[in-house]
């Protein structure tokens, strides 16, 4: 008998744990290939078990398609999400003064807002704790673009974390290895086993990872469209409410915005580039829609953290502090807590910067009509801005400037997009693949709204 309830019969090899009345990982893998339910004391086995090791990834990635198939129901997805909760530490802030409140983003191209939005939302006086990760499939992760401010650490003591969140009201970490260690393995496994889009285990990721982190209140952003693993509004207000339903059962207050993703935000793709797009919008000089994505969500962590009794007076105090400078300056303590440069906040050629760029030419006159948003996110893996696995090495200098962008009108010649890249091989692949993910018209297509929908 071992912990957890688990025991073996002779000498089994990993994968072959038994649970009390015989019950193998291979059958409960079967039993929700079949879709049938699995109780929630099996659920929470098998997690530990995987977390220790002893169940090991091809069966998580099977029982992984298993539910990316079959699902899991109320019952079972409250029990998955507990499990991976309390899979290692919960972190106590209740000793930090005013509501914890953090945001989490369900992943796009060029999502850089996390970057501003937790200067903004500290510089307001809300003590933002925020735990991120790391690029999934087409999408880029938060973690990898603060590390390509030179020296950032993202890897601190849960001391460290606590201090940096009562001294300066924000802190910008990864998982460390005692919180939430089962969403840390499942999440590098789910993107390469193609099944990162996936609601129940979606959401059960997200909020394990974010209310093991300490907060008392989340703000989702909730993306839809081409670039986004929700390809439609249902689907999102389906994983929006799944969120905020295990939020609740949880004790926290959750808000969600369904924000469009038919077109990269902002017109940086890529870690460093994001990293300055993401400057200039605390400087006031940022793309209209990337600043106002950021803002609605800034502005719903100043309501439900206290430091504003209505979303407009939110937003006024989010544009003084933009206008007095208090965001960028809270976002060099930050960096520097962190060990990073606060120098490269000003003098943006401290940032990686790659050696050679390339314009794509438009093959038309006319207007964008469209972006195949999910193509330019996997363009930039190509490229190296992302993971094609797990291992994979990412570069922080390359990626894309959009220089023309959906409604935008572009003559024959003219730059659509320009391509900062180390390595000229494969560059011509990675243009190939974005002038196939742009497409034109005679006219410009209606706006679409960015802000689609508010969940709560």
């Amino acid at each position: 008998m071992v912990d957890g309830g688990l025991f073996f019969r002779g000498a089994c090899p990993p994968g072959f744990l038994l649970w009390p009345g015989g019950v193998r990982p291979y059958e409960l893998i079967k039993a929700k290939r079949d879709g049938k339910r699995l109780p929630p004391d099996d659920i929470r086995a098998f997690l530990q078990a995987y977390t220790s090791g002893d169940v090991p990834d091809y069966q998580m990635s099977a029982l992984c398609m298993a539910i990316f198939f079959r699902g899991l129901d109320a019952a079972e997805l409250s029990a998955w999400a507990q499990a991976m909760l309390h899979s290692g530490e919960v972190l106590d802030l209740s000793d930090i003064p005013g509501t914890k409140v953090d945001k989490h983003s369900t992943g796009g191209v060029g999502d850089k807002v996390s970057l501003s939005l937790a200067p903004l939302a500290a510089a307001c006086g809300v003590p933002v704790p925020m735990i991120s990760g790391r690029g999934l499939g087409h999408t880029g992760g938060t973690l990898d673009k603060l590390e390509s401010i030179p020296g950032f650490r993202i890897n601190l003591p849960v001391s460290d974390y606590r201090r940096l969140v009562r001294e300066l009201g924000c802190c910008l970490i990864g998982q460390t290895a005692s919180v939430a260690p089962a969403d840390k393995k499942l999440y590098a496994l789910r993107d390469v086993t193609a099944t990162v889009d996936c609601i129940p285990l979606i959401a059960s990721s997200i909020m394990s990872k974010k209310l093991a982190s300490g907060l008392d209140a989340l703000v989702l952003d909730v993306k839809v469209g081409s670039g986004a693993f929700m390809k439609t509004q249902e689907e999102a207000r389906t994983l929006a409410r799944t969120m905020i339903g295990i939020g609740a059962e949880m004790g926290r207050k959750v808000t969600a915005l369904l924000t469009d993703m038919n077109q990269p935000l902002g017109r940086a793709v890529g870690n460093a580039l994001e990293v300055v797009e993401a400057v200039e919008m605390l400087r006031g000089r940022a793309p209209e829609d990337y600043t106002e994505v950021t803002l609605a969500l800034t502005a719903e962590m100043l309501v439900l953290g206290g430091k504003a009794d209505s979303l407009d007076e939110a937003r006024r105090k989010l544009q003084a502090v933009i206008d007095d400078g208090s965001a960028v300056r809270k976002l060099k303590q930050i960096v520097e807590a962190q060990g990073g440069d606060p120098q490269s906040i000003d003098d943006y050629g401290r940032l990686p910067q790659a050696r050679s760029t390339l314009e794509v030419p438009s093959p038309r006159t006319g207007f964008i009509t469209g972006i195949e948003t999910e193509a330019v996110g996997l363009a930039a893996v190509a490229l190296g801005a992302g993971r094609q696995r797990v291992d994979s090495r990412i570069d922080p200098a390359v990626g894309f400037t959009l220089l023309r962008k959906v409604g935008e009108p572009v003559k024959v010649g003219e730059p659509l997009v320009r391509i900062h890249f180390n390595e000229p091989g494969g560059v011509e692949d990675v243009k190939a693949r974005l002038l196939g993910a742009y497409s034109f018209g005679p006219e410009a297509p209606a706006p679409r709204p960015l802000i689609l929908e508010r969940l709560e």
